[in-house]
């Protein structure tokens, strides 16, 4: 045989290489044209789709949702199946729960943030951590000096806000709301002023290293590389090395300095003087030999308490805000309720109210907003129920944890019929619950603060309806904290600011754990006198 007939063989070996392989590309493609969710692609599943879509992954996922309560998505070392369907919702985080863990694959994604916290452990370990949060939350003493808290960083805010509408400038709500949060969760969490919040902004390593890690573990669900990049030690993992290194510098020294001074205090014999920070409280209860608490465990208890009770509350914050923007009606409904709230409080409790000589009289303005600021407490915010109601809206549309992924322990079926295999990942979804015309009806997608009213009375719903807290054994425990943060904080800027969206400042999320805005939230702020 020639040369020539030797090319021309190998060419039309090549040609129907190619051909077979483009038909069975086809015939994979064309046997998936009924189905519900993305389309896959041989190994690699719907990964193309995905990554094409991460920006605007929640909306992705709420597009398949809105058409199937249970929308499957294979990926190259696992699947994953989405659920939206109340029943099913409640099969996983309460009827069967021990089948559904936090499971490896998510505590591998996580360990090197929240390590064995309350949020990345299962089993004993997660029992034995809950048993504890669960006393502490309920703890009197913890709410009382949480209201204090969060009342001094309101009003600190508060402050600055006032500030920034004196002169006016803009001012990145997200960013100040964080600091907020980060500041009286550290108050509250390690019993010190770590001092974000303040007319300069300036940023701590503490707080930046923290925002780098939270959204570089968030990539790793969706990078089939991540491994590789660990174990070289380059690109965003190397990046999450030197954040990790930053946020345990900041929280050892916490603990050995929290210690110092419990020990200090102990001696001193001035038992009662012991702060009752979350911290302190801990390195309290780790002195019991049963409960045997490493420095380890304290940094990975506080830090998963940070992620709570800063990035969640703040993200809703920052929601809450841009639909007081947006929806101006409902905005007016809150004011007037507040300030019902405060003439009907000062006569119950005797005072007279500070008046304010317009918006120059800045003194005045600000002694206002102290006197406003301690009408409100534990028991009196629970009589603001349209606040209450515009806050569950919000989360309701814009829950603080979007998505939700357990792993699989056993092979298992859900109520609709859905198969699901062991070493998959299930994952509720608030963010497209929040959305579905089939769980909320046709105005599903509107913020209506009213639908959760009926005859005047505040109407709870089924936790596994609304999820922004979870359900089942792993709800919440901080809810009612983050409730009383939330209301302590937009009483007091609802009360005596209007805010207003800068020009052509876009408003989308950012893809990491906490549904954050990617731009954050640039507003100029006017004072309610």
């Amino acid at each position: 045989m020639g040369v020539a007939e030797m090319d021309c063989s190998n060419l039309s070996l090549g040609l129907t290489a190619v051909g077979v392989l483009v038909s069975w590309l086809y015939i994979y493609r064309w046997r998936q044209r009924n189905k519900v969710g993305p389309k896959t692609w041989p190994f690699v599943g719907a990964a193309i789709e995905q990554l094409l879509n991460y920006d605007n992954m929640h909306d992705w996922i709420a597009s398949y949702l809105s058409k199937s309560k249970t929308v499957k998505v294979p990926m190259p070392l696992t699947h994953y199946t989405y659920i939206a369907d109340p029943e099913n919702v409640e099969y996983v985080l309460k009827t069967n729960f021990p089948n559904y863990p936090k499971g490896e694959t998510y505590r591998n994604y996580m360990e090197v943030l929240l390590g064995d916290g309350i949020f990345n452990a299962d089993g004993e370990m997660w029992r034995k951590q809950r048993k504890t949060a669960s006393f502490e939350f309920a703890s009197k003493n913890l709410r009382d000096f949480s209201t204090v808290v969060f009342r001094e960083y309101a009003l600190k805010l508060a402050y600055i806000l006032s500030r920034t509408s004196q002169y006016e400038q803009s001012l990145d709500m997200q960013d100040a709301l964080m600091r907020m949060t980060l500041d009286s969760i550290c108050k509250v969490g390690f019993g010190v002023e770590i001092g974000t919040l303040s007319l300069k902004m300036t940023d701590t390593p503490f707080a930046k290293a923290f925002d780098t890690a939270n959204i570089i573990v968030t990539l790793r669900f969706i990078d089939p590389l991540w491994r590789i990049k660990r174990f070289l030690r380059i690109g965003t993992e190397a990046l999450v090395n030197q954040s990790i290194h930053t946020i345990d510098e900041f929280t050892y020294s916490m603990i050995r300095k929290r210690k110092a001074e419990i020990k200090k205090t102990k001696t001193s014999g001035k038992q009662s003087q012991i702060k009752p920070d979350i911290l302190s409280r801990f390195i309290e209860l780790g002195e019991d030999p049963e409960s045997k608490l490493s420095d380890k465990n304290l940094r990975d208890i506080v830090l998963n308490f940070v992620i709570a009770g800063r990035d969640t509350t703040a993200a809703t914050l920052s929601w809450f805000v841009y639909m007081m923007i947006t929806h101006p009606h409902e905005a007016t409904k809150v004011y007037e309720e507040l300030c019902k709230f405060e003439a009907e409080r000062a006569r119950e409790e005797g005072v007279t109210l500070i008046q304010v000589d317009g918006p120059e009289d800045i003194q005045g303005f600000h002694k206002r907003m102290e006197q406003f600021s301690q009408l409100l407490n534990y028991d009196s915010l629970g009589k603001l129920t349209y606040l209450y109601a515009t806050i569950t809206e919000t989360l309701r549309l814009y829950p603080a944890v979007p998505q939700d992924p357990k792993g699989i322990l056993e092979d298992d079926t859900l109520p609709d019929g859905t198969k699901l295999k062991r070493g998959g990942m299930v994952t509720y979804v608030p963010y497209s619950m929040g959305r579905m015309e089939y769980i909320w009806g046709h105005d599903a997608q509107e913020f209506k603060p009213e639908r959760w009213f009926k005859d005047g009375v505040f109407q709870h719903v089924s936790p596994f309806k609304f999820t922004a807290f979870q359900a089942g054994p792993r709800i919440c425990l901080g809810k009612d904290s983050a409730f009383l943060q939330m209301k302590m904080t937009t009483a007091i800027l609802c009360r005596f600011f209007n805010f207003h969206l800068v020009p052509g400042h876009p408003v989308n999320y950012r893809m990491m754990a906490i549904l954050s805005m990617a731009h954050g939230l640039k507003v100029t702020i006017s004072k309610r006198i």
